[in-house]
């Protein structure tokens, strides 16, 4: 018999009457502090204090408090050079029962995007589940690079995502720190980072989703996306802000040039030089085997020149996984019609926001199930 874990979340009706009985005493202390004086004005939000550790060293005065349920962190760390954010999503009960711990989900963007380009995808922010987004980089694609010495200085974005991030959340806020808790999603370039992530370790995660992923290095067009990040070309992969759509030559910023082979090594097959691109690729038949008992979702559309060939990927991803038997969800929307009204099919936010609004509460489900 399973035996319920301490801190189990509260279910139904006990969930949403502990909810709202915080609400109202929160009310009544904000009437109350009206009738006392000028600090009806402001209180700034209360956020959970974090403590650094796991190689990560926070930049005092730098948290940027969106609301209780929503900050920035900025960190600094020996694997990275400057300094980098960490976006949270609390649910809104965090601070309900503090004996209460919840599952984690974390957000990679895409090319050329942010930490706040989560903001664009409403239901990230979900009452079932703590959602963090650690930068990424405007073309760090969740690798530790093969070359350091570039203008962009030490570059080791798996090994910061992975070996801190992931362990620094768990110390500080109050987690269920077990696969069957934690997912990785992502969309574009983060959409190769969330499956790549959940090949390179499936102790980690129990659960991902990639939304127009570049999920198939096998393919030129995926390689020559990857390239034109590192060259700072205009156009492919790019997703800088909620209103910028991807790929439509409208975004230019990946940061400054370095060279073609700075991530992954050659891309060239001759003599076996691209072997890093090889080792990585999350559409590798020894990769996917990782993915045994893991949650493993799909999106993308078919419109426009990049979602045109992340469709091809996922296809494959897709047959792959079906050889050997590993369960998956596709959801191919096409030209996005029947998704959203907002959707075109393309490699953008309206299609975006729509999937993870679709993925979210089947993930909070899967969450449930695994109490």
């Amino acid at each position: 018999m399973k035996m319920p874990r301490s801190g189990t979340r509260v279910r139904g009706r006990l969930r949403v009457i502990a909810a709202g009985t915080a609400t109202a005493v929160a009310t009544a202390m904000v009437g109350l502090s009206a009738l006392t004086g000028p600090a009806a004005h402001a209180a700034t939000p209360v956020i959970p204090d974090f403590t650094d550790g796991q190689g990560l060293t926070r930049v005092a005065g730098a948290t940027e408090v969106h609301s209780s349920t929503d900050f920035t962190i900025t960190v600094t760390t020996p694997e990275l050079s400057g300094s980098h954010k960490i976006r949270v999503f609390l649910p809104s009960g965090y601070a309900v029962d503090t004996t209460e711990r919840w599952p984690v989900t974390y957000f990679l963007h895409g090319g050329g995007g942010t930490v706040d380009d989560a903001a664009a995808a409403p239901a990230l922010h979900s009452d079932s589940m703590i959602t963090v987004v650690p930068d990424g980089g405007l073309k760090g694609w969740y690798a530790d690079w093969v070359m350091q010495n570039t203008a962009e200085g030490a570059a080791n974005w798996e090994t910061f995502h992975l070996s801190q991030v992931v362990p620094f959340i768990d110390a500080n806020l109050r987690t269920v720190a077990d696969r069957d808790h934690r997912a990785v999603v992502g969309l574009s370039m983060g959409g190769y980072g969330a499956l790549h992530y959940a090949e390179a370790r499936p102790d980690l995660f129990g659960h991902i989703a990639s939304l127009s992923g570049g999920i198939d290095f096998g393919m030129a067009a995926i390689r020559a996306a990857v390239l034109a990040t590192e060259l700072n070309v205009t156009g492919a992969w790019c997703a800088v802000s909620t209103s910028t759509p991807s790929g439509t030559g409208q975004c230019t910023r990946y940061g400054p040039y370095v060279d073609s082979d700075a991530i992954f090594g050659s891309p060239y097959p001759v003599l076996n030089a691209d072997r890093v691109w090889k080792a990585v690729d999350p559409a590798a038949p020894a990769n996917l085997d990782r993915l045994t008992d893991t949650g493993i979702t799909l999106y993308t559309g078919s419109q426009g020149p990049i979602d045109h060939f992340t469709r091809i990927a996922t296809s494959t991803v897709k047959s792959r996984l079906d050889q050997r038997g590993i369960p998956s969800r596709v959801l191919d929307y096409g030209n996005g019609s029947a998704l959203s009204p907002n959707c075109n099919g393309g490699h953008n936010y309206g299609c975006w926001a729509a999937a993870f609004a679709d993925y979210i509460p089947r993930l909070a489900a899967s969450f449930e199930a695994a109490d």
